[in-house]
């Protein structure tokens, strides 16, 4: 067990094996057809994803972006070139995900237009699709910060691209201000994304 657990590949891939099953058992028992199965299904990757998206984004934010400055100077290149470069990948990509699933299970429950039209296609208005597109609004913002501000940002304050210690300096900075926007932003998100399924169904 010791040695499973000791190789994270190998612990991820019993992981899945076991998620998988546990899936296939869920599709086996299900009493309500094909389309109820895909959104369960999208619903656990969706959630799966968002949860690595926003554990990484909490953790540059409540440790590593506080602690940096608190390193000695020659322990901080183990940080920028080793963990950081590592971790956006994760992130970028889960914050990717975490929306294409979203919007694969928006559009597979019928509601995607109207979620993202905040519910101004109904009549009347139709509150749960106003709460779950801000919901989905504030996520696709935050993707589009990744991808646009903080990972092109982050390249040059981590010198994965040539550029002086000005311009790493300001890119930091710029990575950080986006960091907070989608800090700031993702508390008001998971109250959308949370409470609309119990309140509205």
């Amino acid at each position: 067990m010791v040695g499973l657990l000791s190789n994270l590949r190998n612990t991820l891939i019993v992981s899945f094996i076991f998620a998988l099953i546990i899936v296939a058992g869920y599709y086996v028992h299900n009493q309500s057809g094909l389309g109820i199965f895909l959104q369960a299904l999208f619903r656990w990757m969706h959630v799966l994803f968002g949860i690595m998206w926003i554990g990484l984004l909490w953790y540059f934010n409540f440790v590593q972006t506080r602690k940096m400055p608190e390193i000695p100077a020659e322990l901080k290149p183990a940080v920028s070139k080793f963990i950081a470069p590592e971790a956006m990948f994760w992130f970028r990509w889960s914050a990717l995900f975490t929306v294409l699933m979203g919007l694969i299970l928006a559009w597979n429950r019928g509601y995607i237009v109207q979620a993202l039209t905040l519910g101004f296609t109904e009549h009347p208005i139709g509150i749960g699709h106003t709460f779950i597109g801000l919901g989905m609004w504030l996520g696709i913002i935050m993707m589009l910060n990744v991808w646009g501000a903080i990972w092109p940002a982050q390249k040059i304050a981590l010198g994965l691209v040539e550029a002086d210690a000005d311009a790493k300096a300001a890119a930091g900075r710029k990575a950080m201000v986006f960091s907070r926007i989608n800090t700031f932003l993702s508390v008001p998100m998971l109250v959308c994304m949370t409470m609309n399924q119990t309140i509205f169904g």
